[in-house]
């Protein structure tokens, strides 16, 4: 066995240029990961669907909305990349191509990317077109991430591993962050078919851009008795061969295996917190699409520092500030840290605690005629109707014969409140609110006279639903599935008791309770992921990182299977807030784990195996 102190020795000191040129490959990827992923193209491809298919397409023999056809092709290229990556991983870690691998793989996600520019040169079939190249993108990105992985242990010492992991996570938050403020900033103010193209072609452009950096400066690891090259059979071969013996080598790397396990556990909820934060914001809590924009960008920026400031907890050294003309300074000197492990199990245990925070968020109730989403009012004996602006962007349940398309065609349409929505290709009348303008800003609509009981029972009909309305001197109904309709869930004692004793004497609408959120998540986001990827890159023998990082990759990517399964599940049989605990469950039992990860005799282990493949042992 290796002591630490011979682990050290064989681990290289890092040079500053290689690590500015590693960070910088995430700098320019995040712009695929906000802009693209999340911020503008699932929107895009939703209406460009629509706008051919209608409400669903038939693929094969089975009929598909246009969420599932998105959701299918991201899970599919995310499972495929990490099936292949423990077998990629085992060839580049006998020859030197894990430089190769990520350099084809950025030129694929990139490339893909741009690509995207390109569908609305492809009428009817822009949704197809954007399918097929966003998988493409998603296949070069998480097939390049498991190479630019697995260079992390070849970048420095051990004890330099969380600060370098840090620093690209940061990068990757700022360079992410900055472009997907300008991105917004176009789609929100300018006008034009080519603004969506143009933020897909710029992202991509970025992501590449910056990659070139890295190419450059970052160099391929050596490696000791580099193998021959071998064709494809004889390749699979040696890879399934190596994985084999790999996954028998669990008395070898007892403690890489617990971490593996405790990481497959807290990744998962940290994703699925990650991945519907949105949709829990907008239909549980009823947030704007601005509220939900504000958030997304906070995130990035708050992650961005606090991912330097968790390098610091983990390892001590200076905090520092800046001011124009000066330059940065040392605000104060943590002299020690408390390590990668206790700094990582804090962020955990800030998940759960979050988790527990959501469950508390709830919008204010309503106390004026204006805040309710349908107002309707009297003037000289003839009813106006105005909606709020939150109803702009927010459809009638976009099922033929559904519910909610009945109840709008029996109690609305006959008022003017709604109207067809020519969007949609659709067999029968597909509702979306009425009193907006070209603009998207609303309007006041002239209903008529309308008869006193045809007011009194229109007001009636919003009982069943999660609208909201309001006449004017007759009365209020807020939906038994309205945001702020509360007590019918299991936990809903938990926001009913925060909203009356805090939010509303505070006066924090579900917009700035969401933001508080979002700032949380950015906070701990800059944490747990850096701090994940470096405890792992310690642990991994360097000669045998790409292997390994394969198979954190693949756990990572199933994991992200199971938390939106049980959260669908929970909120199914109960609802979304019971959703929303089962998630912080999954971080706890992660988070317990993390007590029988021995980090230092991850590193030994690590060490040992590299002597062997060295020689030295």
């Amino acid at each position: 066995m290796i002591d630490m102190s011979e682990t050290v020795e064989l681990d290289r000191a890092s040079d500053p240029q290689a690590v500015r040129g590693y960070a910088l490959f995430d700098w320019g990827k995040s712009a695929f990961e906000t802009s693209v992923t999340v911020a503008i193209l699932p929107a895009w491809f939703a209406y460009l669907f629509l706008k051919a298919n209608g409400l669903t397409t038939t693929i094969g023999s089975i009929e598909m909305t246009g969420d599932a056809v998105w959701s299918f092709s991201v899970t599919a290229a995310a499972l495929l990349v990490a099936l292949v990556s423990p077998s990629l991983g085992v060839i580049a870690d006998r020859r030197r191509i894990k430089m190769w691998w990520l350099r084809n793989l950025t030129y694929l996600g990139a490339g893909a990317t741009f690509m995207l520019a390109l569908a609305p040169m492809f009428e009817n079939s822009e949704w197809i077109w954007l399918m097929v190249f966003f998988v493409l993108a998603n296949i070069g990105l998480n097939g390049a991430g498991v190479f630019y992985n697995a260079l992390l242990p070849h970048m420095g010492t051990d004890d330099e591993m969380d600060r370098i992991s840090n620093l690209a996570f940061a990068y990757g938050y700022l360079g992410g962050g900055l472009l997907l403020v300008v991105h917004l900033a176009m789609v929100m103010l300018l006008e034009g078919d080519w603004i969506i193209p143009f933020c897909m072609a710029s992202s991509a452009v970025w992501w590449y851009g910056f990659a070139l950096f890295t190419f450059k400066w970052v160099p391929e690891p050596p490696i000791e008795n580099e193998m021959e090259s071998l064709g494809i059979k004889d390749s699979a071969i040696l890879a399934i061969t190596e994985i084999r013996k790999t996954l028998g080598e669990v008395d070898k790397f007892r403690t890489l295996f617990i971490y593996m396990l405790a990481y497959f556990f807290f990744i998962d909820g940290i994703n699925t917190v990650t991945a519907l934060g949105g949709v829990f914001g907008s239909t549980v809590l009823g947030i704007t699409t601005v509220d939900l924009i504000v958030t997304i960008v906070a995130i990035q920026f708050v992650a961005w520092p606090s991912a330097l400031a968790f390098t610091i907890l983990s390892n001590g050294g200076p905090v520092k500030g800046w001011l124009p003309g000066i330059g940065w300074y040392t605000i104060f000197t943590v002299k020690e840290g408390i390590g990668t492990k206790n700094a990582l199990t804090a962020s955990l245990v800030g998940w759960v605690i979050l988790c527990f925070a959501a469950l508390s968020f709830a919008p204010l109730e309503y106390s004026e005629h204006s805040e309710y989403q349908v107002q309707i009012e009297e003037v000289e004996g003839e009813w106006h109707y105005t909606p709020h602006a939150n109803l702009e962007g927010t459809p009638i349940a976009v099922v033929e014969g559904g519910e909610e398309q009945i109840w709008a065609a029996e109690s609305l349409l006959g008022l003017g409140i709604v109207q067809e929505d020519g969007d949609y290709s659709s067999s029968e009348a597909i509702y979306k609110w009425a009193g907006f303008d070209d603009e998207g800003e609303a309007v006041t609509i002239n209903i008529g006279v309308v008869d006193q009981n045809a007011i009194e029972a229109l007001l009636l009909s919003f009982d069943d639903t999660r609208f909201s309305i309001s006449i004017l001197d007759v009365g209020e109904s807020v939906g038994v599935d309205h945001p702020t309709n509360l007590g019918d869930g299991t936990l809903d004692a938990i926001p009913e008791t925060v909203r009356s004793n805090v939010w509303e004497p505070l006066g924090l609408t579900v917009g700035l309770q969401f933001l508080l959120l979002g700032c949380a998540m950015g906070t701990l986001l800059g944490g747990s992921q850096g701090l994940a990827r470096s405890m792992f890159g310690q642990m991994v023998p360097e000669t045998r990182s790409a292997e390994f990082f394969g198979f954190f990759g693949f756990f990572g990517k199933v994991a992200a299977l199971l938390g939106p399964l049980i959260y669908g599940i929970m909120t199914v049989a109960f609802d979304s807030r019971v959703g929303i605990f089962s998630i912080s469950i999954i971080i706890f039992i992660g988070t317990v784990l993390m007590r029988y990860v021995d980090v230092d005799a991850g590193r030994a282990d690590a060490a040992a195996e590299d002597a062997r493949n060295r020689g030295l042992a």
